[in-house]
């Protein structure tokens, strides 16, 4: 990887989650991370929006390093 590759995860607050994915029978699969909860991830992943002039960053739960219940 380049220098210019930043390694650092950063931290962030749950403030939203959707109703899970489904497996390969149609069952939903709930997610583990909650409401409120603190969380890791790396810069490149998932997308960024904004919405009523505050940016957001939008995750899969499979994106995340750590939780922080």
């Amino acid at each position: 990887l380049p220098s210019s590759a930043d390694m650092t995860p950063i931290k962030g607050q749950v403030i939203a989650i959707g109703s899970g994915s489904r497996n390969s029978s149609g069952e939903r699969i709930a997610l583990t991370v909650k409401t409120g909860d603190k969380a890791f991830y790396r810069q490149r992943a998932g997308a960024e929006v904004e919405h009523d002039n505050e940016k957001y960053v939008e995750r899969k739960e499979s994106d995340l390093l750590a939780v922080i219940k």
